[in-house]
């Protein structure tokens, strides 16, 4: 998501960070390249206009020119004004209405409106404890309404029964008649669609609007459509009425423009964005964490949030009882390796860590990437019990017959066996007596100045521990963020007294026990 856009902004920006002074035309020549970049990134182009033209307002008055680090300031303006452009704050579904609650899906066909529909529908049931009721209103594209049906099946949610002939608005105000009846909290009614918007297309839409009264409209739209999506949202907003957007495919290498240029055009908010094609993989849309990512700097938030969603809190508990003792065998190295997979692989977690996002390419380069965890994961699984217990039988005959089980070598185990090696001296220094309990003391010390007492079982070995984030909503994590900020942990810094970045015992900001980079990633480090 964004990743063309945020290298180049990235390189743009930090060639003006770099400089002592800026006069008036360096920060002329930066907003060329800036607008060139948002262009490229397929943002609308009256968008790129007034982003530009706010940006070098405040850019070029005289207290920017004179301060201490214009640089970052100017930094700090772009920062400020793409999360005006993407709205302050982030919207979620208002379901603050009589029930049931009416959803009404719009968009063209191909946006993915059934899919979509479905992970709401999902995301209501599994987080708000919803009774939801969904049903489609496609009777042209055949096999839509089993579609919608099989995703009921597969979610666990009701869906309208199939009357055959009935016309899109009959199925609507039969919908809203049956939640009404079967005691639903909300209904989801997923239109038709077309390749493009024509006039009976808007027509229809107009009608189920006035038989079934939705609270949300909600306009879904692929986030590779490119400039096109602004003609799109303007069309519909002013036929239909649209009150929010949900982009999908955000997971894409798309340039993320129809994103920046949607929410700026139509004033209305992203509520959601599709990242995966999985029934779970919808996010909330947060303008500010977005604009973080965007220009590198990381979004420590959601990888909290993801990290809460994926992470087993039993087996977590049960680590850092096992990190106390400073034990750490092959079964746990699996387990932090599957639970980083959970979390949308190395890919995933290194664009949401603050300075991280640069990180990516070099290791693609060097061969790291989420093929590695399953090959390490293979060579675990064809180890026998006693093996992945106590690495230290591993002799050459074993390495042998596990080599010719896992599909590897005798190479790609020594590597494996050396990151074991490299994490589990870790956890002694951090969870022995030898080191003075190093991992309490710090996460101890830092949830005192947080005021989390001393809830610090969360994220497992891979992270030294964190607070019960499972527990916390939204809020409470903006507010974590900033007293994190306030206790010394900056984006693109580090935890106080960590020397300048990242994780424990990490030298930097890596993860953790990956001597100088990744675990038993050897040469990664040394590399310029």
């Amino acid at each position: 998501m964004f990743e063309t856009l945020q290298d180049r902004l990235g390189s743009i920006l930090n060639g003006l960070t770099g400089r002592g002074a800026l006069s008036e035309a360096d920060v002329s020549a930066a907003l060329r390249e800036v607008r060139r970049a948002l262009l490229e990134a397929d943002v609308a182009l009256e968008v790129v206009r007034s982003f530009t033209e706010a940006v070098r307002e405040k850019a070029v008055g005289a207290e920017i020119l004179k301060s201490i680090k214009p640089g970052q300031m100017v930094v700090k303006i772009v920062h400020d004004e793409l999360i005006s452009m993407l709205g302050s704050e982030g919207v979620s579904i208002d379901l603050n209405a009589p029930a049931p609650v009416v959803i009404m899906m719009v968009g063209l066909q191909g946006s993915g409106k059934t899919t979509t529909s479905g992970k709401i529908a999902n995301r209501l049931k599994t987080r708000d404890k919803k009774k939801v009721l969904m049903a489609s209103l496609d009777t042209r594209r055949p096999a839509a309404q089993e579609q919608l049906r099989q995703l009921g099946v597969q979610t666990g949610i009701d869906t309208l029964p199939i009357i055959a002939g009935q016309s899109p608005t009959d199925i609507a105000a039969r919908a809203v008649q049956a939640a009404k009846l079967g005691g639903h909290d909300v209904v989801i009614l997923d239109t038709a669609g077309r390749t493009h918007i024509d006039e009976p297309l808007m027509i229809e839409m107009a009608e189920i609007k006035r038989k079934s009264n939705p609270h949300e409209i909600l306009l879904v739209a692929d986030a590779l459509t490119g400039q096109d999506a602004v003609n799109l949202a303007r069309n519909f907003d002013d036929r239909v009425g649209i009150t929010g957007l949900v982009l999908t495919r955000m997971d894409g290498d798309g340039r993320g423009g129809a994103a920046l240029s949607m929410r700026a055009v139509t004033g209305k908010p992203i509520k959601l964005i599709g990242v995966g094609e999985k029934m779970g993989e919808l996010e909330e849309f947060h303008p500010r964490r977005v604009a973080d990512r965007i220009l590198g700097m990381g979004d420590i938030i959601s990888l909290v949030e993801k990290a809460a969603e994926n992470i087993d809190a039993e087996k977590a508990a049960a680590m850092a009882a096992k990190m106390a003792k400073g034990k750490f065998d092959l079964n746990d190295l699996a387990d932090q390796l599957r639970q980083m997979q959970k979390m949308g692989g190395m890919g995933g977690i290194m664009g949401l860590m603050p300075g991280m996002a640069g990180m990516k390419d070099k290791m693609a380069a060097a061969g790291l990437d989420d093929k590695m965890f399953g090959r390490q994961l293979a060579i675990i699984s064809s180890m026998t019990k006693a093996e992945r217990a106590n690495p230290d039988l591993l002799k050459h005959s074993r390495k042998k017959r596990i080599a010719s089980g896992s599909g590897t070598d005798a190479a790609d185990i020594n590597k494996l066996l050396k990151m074991h090696r490299q994490m589990a001296d870790m956890m002694k220094m951090m969870g022995g007596k030898k080191g003075g309990g190093l991992m309490k003391q710090m996460m101890g010390g830092l949830a005192g100045k947080m005021g989390l007492g001393g809830g610090m079982g969360g994220l497992g070995g891979g992270m030294g521990g964190m607070p019960d984030l499972s527990k916390l909503d939204p809020k409470q994590l903006e507010a974590l963020q900033k007293q994190a900020e306030a206790a010394g942990i900056k984006p693109g810094g580090g935890m106080p007294g960590l020397g300048g970045g990242g994780l424990p015992g990490l030298g930097g900001a890596k993860l953790p026990g990956l001597g100088g980079g990744f675990p038993g990633l050897p040469g990664l480090s040394k590399k310029k």
